[in-house]
């Protein structure tokens, strides 16, 4: 039997900086503990640190097999100088300038390699840095298997929540509709515009973006694209936006703010997030396939540049029947971004 609420739980109990157990690993995030919680986890100042193969890479602890992997898991010797401050530089690629690290380190043979991964994949759904000190043993605020994340995020979960008429800018007669999960916090929506005229719609998938939606950032191209989709959709008769709670590529608000200090440190956006130890995409179309079968519509046009949505779409049963291009100009802010998005993440600019 699966629990998809043990996943909840262990996502609260990270947040809070609580141990979890997952399978035969007792974990304590670095991110949200602190030094008397490392002690009372582990008073023998034994335990290993836990961390993605993105990160060892730049550690040099990442052979060439791990490192392709960059969300993979890599568990680092727990040397007499690695205190709680010197894991959190270890753990946090950002403080790499100001917190010279001592070094060296020696990565050891995993201990449960499965549920190590689910770890680093459990901190990634929580929105956290991907580290841990790990035990064997120990006590545990939440027990969880593997299983119980898969559950969790399984996108068969999602269902309508709610869906009411809202008038926008560019077309008034849109209708909202959400979507959630039992367990989940957060509620993905899409918005209809217009009425079906017996051809698939023109659909746009829209992953949540905070700074560039809603504050205008000029360093990504995510608040224009949303602007000119609605636009888009409207001027085609018939479409919908689905406005996925995807911030980050799947990493979320703190985890992509700290990309974007990385990117103030020279590196793009494909290596920022590698560095910070996640894929260079994490998103779940999944879940974007899973709104568009509730709302019936199984054949769509896609707005995208992204061949990757159009591959995620139809893996999970969506016809896409034509990719409908979306060029934006460019401003200096965003110019290396989108260089980035065209050369190394095969978006067709």
């Amino acid at each position: 039997m699966t629990d998809a609420r043990q996943a909840a739980r262990a996502i609260d109990a990270l947040r809070r900086g609580w141990p979890v157990r997952i399978g035969g690993l007792a974990l304590l995030p670095i991110e949200t503990a602190d030094p008397v919680r490392l002690s009372t986890f582990d008073p023998g100042e034994q335990a290993p640190v836990l961390l993605s193969a993105g990160r060892a890479e730049t550690l040099k602890l990442a052979n060439q097999r791990e490192a392709a992997v960059p969300d993979a898991p890599v568990l680092v010797d727990r040397a007499p100088w690695v205190d709680f401050a010197a894991a959190t530089a270890l753990a946090d690629p950002q403080l790499d300038l100001a917190t010279p690290l001592k070094g060296p380190f020696r990565a050891i043979p995993l201990l449960h390699p499965e549920d190590a991964a689910a770890a680093l994949r459990l901190a990634r759904i929580a929105g956290m840095l991907p580290a841990f000190f790990v035990r064997e043993d120990g006590d545990a605020e939440v027990s969880l298997s593997v299983a119980d994340i898969d559950a969790h995020e399984d996108a068969v979960r999602l269902t309508i929540a709610a869906r009411a008429r809202l008038p926008v800018a560019h077309a008034e007669d849109a209708e909202i509709v959400a979507f959630r999960t039992p367990e989940g916090a957060g509620e993905h929506v899409a918005l209809l515009i217009g009425m079906p005229q017996g051809q698939p719609p023109l659909v746009r998938l829209h992953s949540e973006c905070l700074t560039g939606d809603a504050l205008g950032s000029l360093k990504c191209d995510c608040g224009p694209q949303l602007d000119a989709a609605l636009k888009a959709i409207a001027a085609s008769g018939w479409g919908i936006l689905l406005y996925l709670r995807q911030e980050g590529r799947g990493i979320g608000l703190v985890n992509k703010l700290r990309a974007y200090a990385l990117q103030d440190q020279g590196f793009d956006t494909v290596d920022a997030n590698t560095r910070l130890g996640f894929a260079i995409d994490a998103r779940d179309f999944g879940v974007a396939a899973r709104m568009l079968d509730l709302l019936g519509q199984r054949n769509v046009r896609l707005l995208t540049n992204n061949p990757g949505k159009v591959a995620g779409l139809e893996a999970r049963g969506i016809t896409v029947t034509e990719r409908v291009p979306h060029f934006l100009p460019t401003n200096p802010h965003n110019e290396r971004y989108l260089a980035t998005k065209r050369d190394r993440t095969g978006h067709q600019l």
